[in-house]
């Protein structure tokens, strides 16, 4: 079963959506009047305000950096604080070259009348939705969070967790297959009916001893999935002795470049080997690189390739093997 690994490229009705989505929220929190919440503050400097509040003597420097400002725009929202008696200024013990920051008792009662002002209006948009739109809520913003964060250091950052399927993720399972590759390779409804009938044999067939579904799961939303099965004759749909098939690989394009694909593979690799398969097979398609890449890492060779047409698509088709020690 093929798998896609590259990147969709954003469509004008995407990037569009992200856009009113920007507007509407910017609009809803009050970020376009002239004073933040109703006060004397600005935005940017509310923000100042409070990295000065959570961090003690800290340099501007190091302020610069955590807040993505230009040092010298920083250094004018500095001097205004300084102005209005909102920011002491001492020399550092450690190192005379270095000035340290820290508000003054003005700045720090400047700042707990801003931070009580925000959580009440906080509080009061949660108040207006349900208990269960409320975690909803929290959960896509901490969805768009973690999406949206630099994708430096973000693997180290992105923990997720393999588990065997349950209820609802055959369903998951068809569903994004046939919008993963209508989206990214234009492959008709055919490969999503294709997808169904193999998950259905997988759970019709289904021997725990001899075959697998890995789920991977991320925050707890599912990111990706693989199954190891039984080969079977094409003819008579016998299981083939001592060879097993892999099948269904699927990675979300969010979670792409955390591993999860290799890892994926790799567990059906380790099961295969303990429940006594001399060998797996697949069949993959040959425009998928990515994923041809990662059976290559694994170990597996190019046994047999013919072209053919399905899913509305010219195509070659290809069977991989990997011999187990």
């Amino acid at each position: 079963m093929p798998t896609p690994d590259r990147l969709p490229a954003p469509s004008a009705r995407r990037i569009e959506a992200v856009r009113n989505f920007n507007r509407f929220y910017t609009r809803r929190i009050g970020v376009l009047s002239e004073g933040l919440l109703h006060s004397e503050f600005t935005l940017t400097e509310s923000r100042l305000l409070w990295e000065l509040a959570h961090a003690e003597s800290v340099t501007a420097s190091e302020l610069a950096r955590r807040l993505d400002l230009d040092a010298g725009y920083l250094s004018r929202l500095l001097r205004g604080f300084g102005r209005r008696g909102l920011v002491k200024r001492t020399r550092s013990k450690g190192d005379g070259r270095e000035v340290l920051l820290d508000l003054t008792a003005a700045g720090r009662r400047a700042f707990a009348s801003l931070n009580a002002r925000s959580e009440e209006e906080v509080g009061a948009m949660l108040a207006a939705l349900p208990d269960g739109q409320q975690d909803h809520l929290i959960h896509s913003l901490s969805t768009i969070e973690r999406l949206l964060d630099d994708a430096k250091g973000r693997a180290a950052r992105a923990p997720y967790l393999l588990r065997a399927h349950q209820p609802g993720d055959i369903g998951w399972v068809v569903s994004r297959h046939g919008a993963i590759y209508a989206q990214e390779y234009r492959w008709d409804l055919t490969f999503e009916a294709l997808v169904a009938r193999i998950a259905a044999d997988f759970i019709d067939r289904f021997e725990p001893s001899r075959e697998a579904c890995w789920i991977a799961e991320r925050d707890g939303v599912n990111v990706g999935c693989v199954f190891l099965v039984q080969w079977r004759d094409e003819a008579t749909q016998q299981p083939v002795e001592g060879v097993a098939q892999l099948r269904m690989l699927l990675v979300e394009p969010a979670a792409r470049g955390l591993g999860i694909g290799a890892r994926l593979v790799r567990e059906c690799s380790r099961f295969a080997r303990q429940a006594g398969y001399r060998s797996i097979r697949l069949w993959t398609n040959s425009v998928l690189t990515a994923a041809r890449g990662i059976y290559q890492k694994e170990g597996y060779r190019l046994v047999a390739s013919e072209p053919h047409r399905s899913f509305g698509q010219d195509l070659v088709g290809e069977i991989w093997e990997l011999t187990l020690a």
